[in-house]
């Protein structure tokens, strides 16, 4: 075999390469379809029903493994801090790293909101506007964090044609807090609680080898995630919010390429390492659009890559993939609520800049689940308000926008425990000063240490 027969087979089993590949077959998918028409009885009918199975079955697969995850990673990174000197103090330096970050990112969103004007040039008719199907309210979120049972369940019932149809679905806020709880008790049990400790870490070590099997699936889920946008909705939407849009992913890109470098100098650290380190994760979070699907691609690439010790890492960024969210719980709120004010002529006072920076710093909970930011977006339009029919005028490009919102989510909850792990004296500086950083492919993921 040549060289070049080497080089070529390396790339095309590279996972980088076959996600860059799924994202760019799924446009052309999607861009066929839509030119075929895309509506039932039309030519393109099947291939845009396809490309939307297939999307939905890898977010489905996604949501199925969220709970198992979320729970034993909360658990055992709990257990873990006790390996660090100064736990204490470590924590409460993540969520204030969390809380200014947050603000940074929700100031530039207001500011273009104000600066650009996106709710004055939309193309989109009022009659569009329609009460969105998922709400939050502050009462909701405060009633959320209180689980109606162990194992965070919710389920409703729906009347459809005389047939009642039952959805159970787990609240991830909810499994968050079981699991904080779950895992101080545990430590407070001492030696009794040493065989769920171990088996906790055993189920975590299993959860993430399934995750990583699905995550082997990407390339293909790409395809339909991006094939089923493009066809549902083309770029004729888009246009229409051309503005809102612009304004979203200009924001998005002044966190990525001009905060969060800007942090990274002033602790001394090489922000063109930090990004090539994180780019694995970035890459997942952008085709998947959810934090906490690319968490264990994130935790790994945050130690290997980024240096930050296991036990700390393995508290910061399941934390951070359930509550810090730039993109979606600061950028995008601000932006859409002043997008949605002035759409509808409402004006909006000092006041009510200085709310959109509160929900946005102390809210970022409200969005914990897998994708889209319609319970953030809803949270801070009834807190200011504004009419939550605005909400329904953003759904249709939503997707779009969740792609940039989710891989900023997630290069912020590595960025953080890189900068506390540096300031604290615990970054290993060898592997952040690395060379090339090596992807980390399904089978690299670090497993979780049985802590007894």
């Amino acid at each position: 075999m040549t060289q070049v027969e080497k080089r070529r087979g390396g790339l095309l089993s590279n996972f980088g390469f076959q996600v860059l590949a799924g994202m760019v077959l799924g446009l052309l998918l999607g861009w066929l379809a839509r030119e075929l028409g895309a509506g039932e009885g039309q030519p393109g009918w099947a291939l845009a029903e396809t490309l939307r199975t297939v999307g939905d079955i890898f977010v489905q697969l996604l949501k199925a493994l969220v709970p198992p995850l979320v729970f034993t990673a909360i658990v055992a990174s709990i257990v873990n801090l006790r390996e660090l000197q100064n736990a204490a103090g470590l924590v409460w330096r993540t969520l204030f790293w969390f809380a200014l970050t947050a603000l940074v990112a929700v100031g530039i969103g207001i500011a273009l909101g104000v600066l650009l004007q996106p709710g004055l040039s939309a193309g989109v008719p009022a009659t569009a506007a329609e009460m969105p199907s998922t709400r939050g309210t502050w009462l909701d979120f405060l009633k959320g964090l209180v689980p109606g049972n162990f194992l965070g369940v919710t389920g409703s019932t729906k009347l459809a044609d005389g047939a009642a149809t039952t959805t159970v679905s787990f609240n991830v806020l909810q499994v968050l807090v079981i699991s904080l709880v779950v895992g101080v008790a545990a430590l407070r049990a001492g030696d009794a609680a040493k065989p769920f400790l171990a088996f906790n870490a055993s189920a975590l070590a299993i959860v993430r080898k399934i995750l990583w099997w699905v995550i082997r699936l990407t390339p293909i889920g790409t395809i339909g995630l991006l094939g089923k946008a493009v066809a549902t909705y083309g770029w004729e939407t888009l246009s229409q919010l051309g503005v809102f849009a612009g304004a979203i992913y200009i924001g998005l890109a002044l966190v990525l390429l001009v905060v969060y470098p800007t942090l990274l100098a002033l602790n001394g650290l090489n922000p063109l390492r930090f990004f090539a380190g994180v780019w694995p994760a970035m890459q997942l979070g952008f085709v998947s659009r959810s934090s906490v699907g690319t968490m264990p691609v994130t935790q790994t690439v945050t130690e290997t890559n980024l240096g930050v010790p296991r036990a700390y890492a393995a508290f910061a960024v399941p934390l951070g993939a359930t509550t810090k969210m730039d993109g979606c719980a600061a950028i995008y709120p601000a932006v859409s609520a002043i997008f949605v004010a002035q759409f509808f002529g409402v004006p909006l006072q000092l006041q009510d800049y200085l709310l959109i920076v509160f929900v946005s710093v102390i809210g970022s909970a409200a969005t914990a689940g897998l994708t889209g930011a319609t319970v953030m977006l809803t949270l801070t339009l009834s807190t200011l308000g504004l009419p939550l029919e605005g909400a329904g005028l953003l759904l249709a490009i939503d997707p779009i926008l969740d792609m940039g919102r989710t891989a900023v989510n997630v290069t912020g909850q590595a960025l953080v425990p890189t900068i506390v792990a540096k300031r604290q004296g615990l970054l290993d500086q060898t592997a952040y000063d690395a060379p090339e950083p090596g992807p980390p492919q399904p089978d690299a993921v670090a497993e979780p240490v049985a802590t007894t």
